[in-house]
């Protein structure tokens, strides 16, 4: 057997036992094959590989990922570290589960092939021109974009001509676009657990609210109407839900929401916060002294200590962990970088309980 050295070579091998055997061992792919990857002449893959500089950085960067396609094993130069840039684009750095979703890329990013780079963008989430601005005029090239900030008109018609231009892009938290993959949890799902939680777990008779941020979450809209189409098929005698207030996942704004619904609805038994703000939330029940059952999503320091003493009854997690992990993977694999597909199903959530702490 003569193998091509270019493919590889076969080397004998001692196996256990003291019985001769042969192993593969893969060659180091050449120039020329990577040169072909890339659709690149060689002399371009000698001066990326070695370092030597007058390359534009969209060719680098075909150079890159064929290169690492091909399982070339060599160092990069220094020039080619993050030249692979991923951009993902936030808001709210100050709620739990922006905060945890950020922190989870910075440890994925510390862990990826020195050519890739994840690069951080916070931004505010009531200013959609400033989102469309970095969707269209990045401050430099960028090989994929993660993004989960609200949706609008603007937004989506941003990410589209992008998508269009051959932009990768995976969306968390909001679906803003047809095509492009979304990650995240079953948001309907989880509104009718939280339904089947409060009937189920609470005996009480009276009014249910529900408290989110505001409509321009899908993601709340999703959960509101899981939450509705429970207590539609499933109707119990002396439990109604009847009213959502806004508090714009802000601590301050969803307690002075809370305590006012307290206030004018004497008879409320039942609480379920699709969004964020719990720390408000919570000291307005407790400022109350009333027993409200109350449904909350984010297990935190503040929600744990709630359902430790009970002014929280149920908490969802929806993994923010597990969220950044699968679309860094969907997006290493929409741009090339990975070689097998990935199922995409919805992130499981955990229900979790005082019982589980």
């Amino acid at each position: 057997m003569h193998p091509d050295a270019s493919a590889g070579r076969t080397t004998p091998g001692l196996a256990r036992g003291g019985v001769l055997r042969l192993m593969w061992t893969m060659a180091k792919p050449t120039y020329t094959q990577i040169a072909r990857a890339a659709s690149v002449g060689p002399a371009t893959v000698e001066r990326v590989l070695n370092g030597r500089g007058g390359v534009r950085a969209e060719t680098v960067e075909k150079v890159l990922l064929a290169a690492r396609k091909l399982d070339w094993p060599g160092r990069l130069p220094d020039r080619h570290q993050g030249i692979i840039r991923i951009e993902v684009i936030l808001v709210r750095p100050d709620s739990s589960f922006f905060a945890r979703l950020a922190a989870a890329f910075r440890r994925i990013s510390a862990t990826l092939d020195p050519a890739v780079q994840i690069h951080l963008t916070f931004l505010d989430e009531d200013d959609p021109e400033a989102i469309v601005r970095r969707i269209e005029n990045p401050n430099s090239h960028r090989s994929g974009l993660v993004i989960a900030t609200p949706g609008s008109a603007r937004i989506r018609q941003a990410l589209t001509r992008a998508q269009g231009d051959g932009l990768p892009i995976v969306q968390v938290v909001t679906r803003n676009i047809a095509g492009s993959d979304f990650v995240g949890i079953d948001n309907r799902a989880v509104g009718r657990m939280a339904g089947r939680m409060v009937s189920r777990l609470n005996w009480a008779e009276g009014r249910v609210i529900a408290l989110c941020h505001s409509q321009v979450y899908q993601v709340h809209r999703d959960r509101i109407a899981g939450f509705s189409e429970y207590f539609r098929a499933n109707p119990r005698a002396g439990l109604h839900f009847d009213h959502v207030l806004f508090g714009r996942d802000e601590a301050d704004t969803s307690a002075a929401q809370v305590a006012e619904a307290l206030r004018t609805w004497p008879d409320i038994v039942a609480l379920y916060n699709c969004g964020g703000g719990n720390r408000g939330v919570l000291r307005a029940l407790e400022t109350s002294g009333r027993d409200v059952f109350f449904v909350g999503h984010e297990l935190t320091e503040v929600t744990e200590r709630a359902l430790a003493r009970g002014t929280a009854d149920v908490i969802f997690d929806q993994l923010p962990e597990a969220q950044a992990r699968r679309a860094t993977d969907l997006l290493l694999h929409k741009i090339g970088l990975t070689a097998e597909a990935l199922d995409n199903p919805p992130i499981r959530f955990t229900t979790l309980t005082a019982d589980a702490l």
